[in-house]
């Protein structure tokens, strides 16, 4: 949880309060317990000097989607929590996480894998083949993230 919790406040407009994060930590906690070795991997880097620290991190998660032509089974691949500790940067424990949760979705012929990436990752995902796609342009709707007023381009004049 360390982990992904660097991870999740780095990215901008995540400045909540302590409350938010006890709450995230418990429901995160309570996921993994449920979900891991069903439709959840993670895979981690442990510390070089033991002591049950991780330094990298990252998981996969199999959803269920509808079929389309090109993709009959209806199973998709999403890419989470993928963190290094700073200290830890630049040394592939992000590539060697990010490439055995791609190697566990192919085992599990799941070819559709998407994720998010920040800034910082963007470069790591494009080298391990990860791009924008066809099929339409990424749209989102959450009530936590709105888009901002001055980017809208769907309101009428």
């Amino acid at each position: 949880m360390r982990l992904a919790e660097l991870m999740f406040r780095g990215v901008p407009g995540n400045d909540l309060p302590e409350t938010t994060w006890v709450t995230w930590r418990a429901a995160a906690t309570r996921a993994m317990d449920e979900r891991l070795g069903d439709d959840l991997a993670v895979f981690v880097v442990d510390h070089p000097e033991g002591g049950g620290r991780l330094v990298a991190c990252g998981a996969g998660v199999v959803v269920p989607r509808l079929p389309n032509p090109h993709h009959p089974q209806g199973r998709a691949g999403y890419v989470q929590w993928m963190s290094t500790d700073p200290a830890f940067q630049r040394r592939g424990h992000g590539r060697a996480v990010l490439r055995a949760v791609l190697a566990w979705f192919e085992e599990r012929g799941v070819d559709n894998v998407e994720l998010h990436a920040t800034a910082v990752g963007e470069l790591l995902y494009r080298a391990e083949g990860f791009w924008h796609g066809t099929g339409g342009l990424p749209m989102r709707r959450r009530p936590w993230d709105p888009p901002p007023a001055a980017r809208r381009t769907d309101r009428e004049p």
